[in-house]
């Protein structure tokens, strides 16, 4: 079983880290649908993309394909996000500790499906760059980050790009903020005394941040609306693969 969950976290994120989204919201009802305790899901998730955050900062930055300086527009995008989203993160993780299992998955799968429909319906849309815009979004990415280990990325990026900003520059943007919001999570749920499934962390880090460097070189030459597709498509499926997997009793 390691060694799929491994190959699962490399794929979901080279994905994430070439696109901006993928590697919770993919992951996370996989990992689901393979049994395992979405409480133990969750922070595992939030403290892995902790780690490849940090990494895809590091080789997007040098590659020039963000520009994360301190004082610069990418940054303080990226600091505002960071800020924005810690708050939702705290919300959410306090709400995923109190509610039923039953009622954490139904949300998990509701979001999936919710996000890969979202993916495909804004693929082409652009709009004015909006701070209140960007907060709003951010906020609720974050919630869904911290109660699903998901849909931060789809949402964020979607946000981004429908202000105006350049998709290369959002996928450095939202590595950026979501290192932030994962390490604020991660830290609630220990605080909130969760027990934390360390083999299963230990795995999906060392297996997702392996695939940080080939994500980001892809960056420079990939077609992201193909890909953007692709992606919404597999989400969505997740979603759907995850309810059905409730409603079976499973």
């Amino acid at each position: 079983m390691s060694p799929v969950v491994g190959l699962l976290a490399f794929i979901s994120e080279y994905l994430d880290s070439g696109l901006g989204m993928g590697y919770g919201t993919a992951l996370a009802p996989i990992l689901i649908i393979m049994s395992y305790d979405p409480l133990k899901v969750v922070p595992a998730i939030l403290i892995s993309q902790f780690f490849t955050d940090i990494a895809a900062c590091i080789f997007h930055h040098n590659l020039y394909n963000v520009d994360l300086r301190v004082g610069s527009p990418d940054f303080k995008i990226a600091s505002f996000l960071g800020a924005v989203s810690s708050m939702g993160v705290v919300i959410a993780v306090i709400t995923a500790i109190k509610i039923p299992r039953w009622l954490l998955t139904l949300y998990i799968g509701f979001l999936v499906f919710a996000m890969g429909i979202f993916i495909l319906v804004n693929i082409n849309r652009t709009m004015l760059f909006s701070w209140r815009k960007l907060a709003g979004i951010s906020f609720l990415a974050a919630f869904n980050k911290g109660i699903s280990g998901g849909g931060y990325g789809p949402l964020l990026m979607g946000g981004q790009m429908l202000s105006g900003i350049n998709v290369k520059n959002a996928v450095g943007i939202t590595a950026f903020a979501e290192a932030v919001t994962c390490f604020v999570g991660f830290i609630i749920y220990l605080v909130g005394g969760r027990m934390i499934d360390w083999k299963l962390t230990g795995l999906l880090v060392v297996s997702a941040t392996v695939a940080v460097p080939f994500a980001a070189m892809t960056v420079k030459n990939i077609n992201s609306v193909r890909l953007k597709r692709y992606v919404g498509i597999l989400i969505t499926t997740l979603g759907l693969l995850t309810l059905s997997k409730m409603s079976s009793g499973s």
